[in-house]
């Protein structure tokens, strides 16, 4: 929803509950886009890599793909109704 400058001002508490609501609200200044109207969220914390060493197991072979998936994969029909 794009709304002018004036009517922003006059009903910025509508709009802010469009904005929480997901409804993108864009205000126009002389007919163009000049501001987004979006809900406030709290910054997320800077991640700290190494934070869940020790406590995370990943098997030897995780990136291993066994071969009747693959098989699977290359050698299945896409749907059922095809004919080969």
């Amino acid at each position: 929803m794009q709304v002018n400058m004036h009517e922003a001002k006059s009903q910025l508490s509508r709009l802010g509950k469009l904005a929480w609501a997901g409804e993108e609200v864009v205000i126009a200044k002389a007919g163009e886009p000049y501001l987004r109207l979006e809900p406030y969220r709290e910054p997320m914390p800077d991640r700290k890599p190494g934070a869940l060493k020790g406590r995370i197991w990943i098997a030897p072979d995780f990136d291993e793909t066994p071969p009747d998936i693959i098989d699977d994969f290359y050698e299945s029909r896409i749907s059922p109704d095809d004919d080969d």
